[in-house]
């Protein structure tokens, strides 16, 4: 039977808050008369996250938990989370108690109200200090631009929600968990929309994430738009590159060329064309023409065929 709700929480080091966040999802679900189950994805946590959740799934029937090996990160966790959630709508949430499971029901609802695919939490008032809200609003920037999609403000929030369908056409590899809404975006979803969400001063532990997420999420911000764009038709960018670059060389020689033949003809002091610096531009760019082609052709033959990109070592599951 299909369920109303499955909530997928990727975890790092969480032992201290995994009790109270199960028991106010519990609440929250049986408040709003929900059928739902609660993915819990140890990503390689060092402390006694496992154990707590061993212990948790004895007494809320709803848990399932999965263990890996090590720690893969965030965009690990969700894959795979997402690969086996059965609910009708999927929620993302943090582990930290920051994310509320009160704006659920809302959420929920909205979702199928207005025919969503996916709905964003929006932190308006956020509790970080600025050498962290200051990028996040760059980067936000940066992504609406890039991506399109002009109607969210903060595309890396931890809770989302999602139409079934939609997590399970997509694929969250790397550290691309920041452009699910993009992703979902290239893969034809595009009734995305955002919601304002409250954000909760972190209660135990410390933030997993330090300043280098910001630099690593402008280059995957590259690698998404490429990837996107790109993936299906390689050609179609380093063939336009090797085209241009192929061309304006092969019009380079002909210049070289013509130019010498003419102050030939009219008895015009002239250079060899091989000690002329245009000749070796003109050269550079026809090979390297030729090598973007062989690229697009190359990258055309292996596009989507990494069979194992999303091959995580699960150490133990509960309830799957």
């Amino acid at each position: 039977m299909s369920l109303d709700i499955s909530i997928v929480i990727p975890l790092l080091n969480e032992e201290e808050s995994l009790p109270e966040l199960v028991q106010w999802i519990d609440k929250v679900m049986c408040e709003h008369k929900f059928t739902y189950e609660l993915l819990l994805i140890d990503d390689g946590s060092t402390d006694e996250s496992w154990s707590v959740i061993q212990e948790l799934s004895t007494k809320y029937t709803a848990l399932k938990g999965i263990r890996f090996q090590r720690n893969y990160g965030k965009s690990a966790a969700l894959n795979t989370g997402f690969a086996v959630t059965q609910g009708k709508a999927v929620f993302t949430m943090d582990a930290d108690l920051q994310d509320s499971p009160d704006e659920l029901p809302a959420m929920y609802h909205r979702l199928f109200d207005e025919k969503l695919d996916l709905i964003s939490g929006w932190k308006k008032k956020r509790y970080d200090p600025l050498n962290k809200t200051i990028p996040t609003k760059l980067f936000n920037l940066a992504t609406r631009k890039v991506s399109g999609i002009n109607n969210l403000h903060d595309f890396n929030c931890g809770l989302k929600v999602y139409r079934s369908e939609v997590v399970k056409s997509i694929e969250v590899y790397g550290e691309m968990h920041r452009y699910i809404p993009v992703i979902a975006k290239w893969a034809g979803f595009k009734r995305i929309d955002e919601q304002v969400v409250e954000h909760r001063a972190r209660k135990y532990g410390y933030t997993k994430f330090g300043l280098e997420r910001f630099v690593n999420g402008f280059l995957d911000l590259i690698s998404i738009y490429f990837v996107g764009k790109f993936s299906k038709k390689p050609m179609h960018f380093f063939g336009l590159l090797g085209t241009v670059a192929f061309f304006t060389g092969g019009l380079i020689t002909i210049f070289v060329i013509a130019d010498k033949l003419y102050k030939i003809a009219n008895e015009i002091p002239h250079r060899d064309i091989t000690a002329q610096p245009l000749f070796f531009l003109a050269l550079t760019l026809v090979l390297l023409g030729a090598q973007l082609f062989l690229t697009g052709f190359l990258a055309e033959l292996i596009s989507r065929n990494a069979s194992e990109r999303n091959h995580y070592l699960i150490r133990e599951k509960i309830g799957l």
